[in-house]
């Protein structure tokens, strides 16, 4: 089997240990050009803090969480090895750091090849999502060990309309739609089939349920939160600080 390369110098895996808890691929290596930024989004500060630091420490903090493959991209390798080393991450979790892909698809393609298991349960998360809270992850990962694949998400609250050249084509009724999120949580051989599948044939999906879906499979879903955003433009680090700021006085 190919392997993505390695960063030689920050494989943080403890030997000999026995996983019994979910894995993890974490996603670092976006270009977050819609951010507007000099620099990738998961690296901008959030009072005080880099972001990719918020959902590395809740997932660290998680006794299920045994192993942590962090997906980067190779310029930032440095920059990324120093959050881990100033927080000792990778003494309270094992941590694999691997050069993600040209596409988000690629990258965790990647991710997925350093899993160190073949069976059990592996969530795939946006480290672009910081936000996310361990009583989510809780809930996702016991449904995950009973289903191929499942997802968190919420239901949409506006109106939603279809709108062609500029004019409304029709309204979907919202009753019918959800907001998808990650983390997203799979068997780990069922995903790794499906991901290498997907590249053999050149099929590329919006996420890794897509991938499933396209393959005939069926996807669960769980309910989310809505404070589990995705930081993607500016006015998303306003809305990140506030949440930041209400969880600080216990909200």
């Amino acid at each position: 089997m190919f392997l993505p390369e390695l960063t030689s110098s920050t494989n943080f895996l403890f030997k000999g240990v026995i996983l019994v808890g979910y894995e993890l691929v974490l996603l670092a290596a976006g270009q977050g050009r819609r951010m507007k930024a000099s620099k990738n989004k998961i690296l901008l500060h959030l009072l005080g803090k880099p972001v990719i630091e918020y959902a590395l420490t809740t997932f660290v903090n998680d006794a299920d969480c045994q192993h942590i493959v962090l997906v980067v991209e190779k310029k930032e390798k440095e920059l990324i090895e120093a959050v881990l080393a100033q927080n000792e991450f990778a003494g309270k979790v094992p941590i694999t750091v691997v050069i993600g892909g040209k596409e988000r698809q690629d990258s965790v393609y990647n991710g997925l090849q350093y899993l160190k298991k073949q069976t059990g349960v592996v969530l795939i998360h946006d480290g672009a999502r910081p936000f996310l809270e361990a009583n989510l992850i809780k809930k996702l990962y016991q449904k995950a060990q009973r289903t191929n694949a499942t997802i968190v998400g919420v239901p949409v609250k506006d109106t939603i309309k279809k709108v062609v050249e500029g004019k409304v084509d029709q309204t979907i009724p919202r009753e019918e739609l959800w907001q998808i999120q990650t983390p997203q949580a799979f068997q780990i051989s069922f995903i790794q089939e499906v991901h290498e599948r997907a590249r053999q044939e050149g099929f590329f999906g919006t996420d890794d349920a897509s991938l499933v879906e396209h393959y005939g499979h069926a996807v669960e879903v769980t309910e989310g939160s809505y404070m589990n955003i995705k930081l993607t433009t500016p006015d998303d680090l306003v809305i990140g600080e506030a949440i930041l700021k209400m969880k600080e006085r216990g909200n």
